[in-house]
């Protein structure tokens, strides 16, 4: 079994320190990049309280993009494998 490795993610404002397999990061990295971007465009777009309304806003965007993206099922798997390992880390460290 891969040692894991440590990796700062930032989430909206917020850092988290989770632990990965080496060859997830990039995955994750990417993620965390497509969430963060969505976050700016939602805050510029809606107004809301705090982060956690954009980031429940960019969770409900990810979820209907899971059921309405047909176009690319490899990406779509790709997508929801890292949010799914970035919920168990980051759930994991709280």
């Amino acid at each position: 079994m891969a040692e894991l490795i440590p990796v700062n993610i930032v989430i909206g404002d917020r850092t988290y320190r989770i632990k990965t397999n080496p060859e997830d990061e990039e995955i994750i990295r990417r993620t965390l990049k497509t969430i963060n971007d969505k976050i700016i465009e939602f805050k510029t777009q809606f107004s809301g309280k705090d982060m956690q309304d954009y980031i429940a806003m960019v969770m409900i965007w990810y979820a209907t993009q899971a059921t309405t993206d047909t176009n690319n099922p490899a990406i779509e798997k790709e997508i929801l494998s890292g949010l799914l390992k970035l919920e168990t880390q980051i759930d994991s460290n709280l």
